[in-house]
């Protein structure tokens, strides 16, 4: 059995979370911008299929990358390197949180972006917690990313990409700018073999929340992000890897 959660916004312990299916901890509740917050700063999230109770995770191990360990593959670098694209910040952010949504997944049918789940995180961005990192070739949105930054953690929710290497363009850039303002990891949720290839790793989810336990503070939200200082951080690249 698994509990229902109360109208507070409370979560049991993450270490009561299920084994079989790998990280299952509650279910129920709502996606109130208050009862998110709260479940990121414990490394909960909450992800069901249309039609589902919500249901809220914490699997064991959790994938996570640092930003310094991104691979940048020699592809990837001529793509940083010499494609006319551009890298903007919360310019298009439901445009980003629908196109993650419409983009068809490998043994996914249907999305599990909601329009619950999504007015929800078009809520968070509003109030200056959630962010989107776009790519735009030929002024069009080629690709990007969404997710939710608490402190020093960008939680990564979805990526998607209609042009080539545009999501991972997007996930670079990303990387750089949150080197640059000290953010310690970004959370995968779960392991794949596509974020394994960009150097995400599993840690064990004690470690994982020993480190959002450091890197998350009580606050106010940063609000938009500033793009300036990234958008050409790959152009002039002289390293193989595509770093500056």
């Amino acid at each position: 059995m698994i509990p229902c959660l109360p109208t507070e916004p409370v979560f049991p312990s993450p270490e009561q979370a299920l084994s079989e299916p790998n990280g299952l901890l509650a279910l129920g509740g709502d996606l109130s911008c208050e009862r998110l917050l709260a479940a990121y700063r414990q490394g909960i999230f909450p992800w069901f299929a249309p039609g589902d109770p919500i249901l809220w995770w914490s699997p064991d191990p959790r994938m996570v990358l640092f930003p310094q360990e991104m691979k940048i593959r020699t592809s990837l670098a001529r793509s940083l390197r010499n494609s006319a694209y551009e890298v903007r910040l919360d310019t298009a952010f439901s445009q980003v949180l629908q196109a993650c949504a419409d983009t068809p997944r490998p043994g996914q049918q249907g999305t599990w972006i909601t329009k619950e789940m999504q007015e929800a995180y078009l809520e968070l961005h509003r109030l200056g917690y959630a962010h989107s990192v776009e790519t735009w070739i030929d002024d069009q949105l080629a690709g990007g990313l969404y997710g939710v930054a608490i402190g020093r953690v960008f939680y990564g929710e979805s990526m998607f990409s209609a042009r080539r290497d545009a999501s991972k363009i997007a996930l670079a850039h990303l990387c750089l700018f949150l080197m640059r303002r000290n953010f310690g990891i970004i959370d995968c949720q779960m392991e794949t073999s596509h974020l394994s290839f960009l150097g995400a790793r599993p840690i064990s989810r004690q470690r994982f929340r020993e480190l959002i336990g450091e890197l998350t503070v009580e606050g106010e939200p940063a609000g938009i992000w500033p793009a300036a200082g990234i958008l050409d951080a790959y152009r002039n690249a002289s390293g193989r890897d595509g770093r500056p």
